[in-house]
């Protein structure tokens, strides 16, 4: 929420314009807290997102009560939260490839909308 009186923007409102400072600090602090040759960091932070997305499932199949040995154990707030696990831990895995993330992913997000897009009304 925009501070009317300053102008200031929280920090999440300045994260969720441009998301890529902060996954840059997350980058540098996880690569400060270890100690792996650049292909394995590289190999690990790609296999990150497997724990993650699996994490994302747990959390639909727990909103939706698909396991009944557990019924309803999480909420769609559970798989917003996840979701965005998995967004940010692919920032970071692409922040760790290449110092250009920002500019690759803006470019493949171009591509995309262009070619899924084309032609239609949005």
């Amino acid at each position: 929420m925009t501070d009317t009186s300053t102008g200031a923007e929280t920090a999440a409102e300045t994260a969720a314009q441009d998301p890529w400072p902060t996954i840059s600090r997350l980058h540098t602090w996880l690569t400060a807290h270890q100690d792996l040759p650049r292909n394995e960091e590289i190999l690990l932070r790609v296999l990150k997102l497997s724990e993650e997305v699996g994490e994302a499932a747990q959390a639909v199949i727990g909103a939706t009560g698909q396991n009944p040995r557990k019924g309803t154990s999480h909420t769609w707030q559970d798989v917003e939260a996840e979701l965005c696990d998995v967004v940010i831990t692919a920032m970071v895995a692409l922040r760790t490839l290449t110092p250009k993330a920002p500019e690759v992913f803006a470019r493949h997000v171009e591509r995309v909308a262009e070619r899924s897009l084309e032609g239609s009304d949005g």
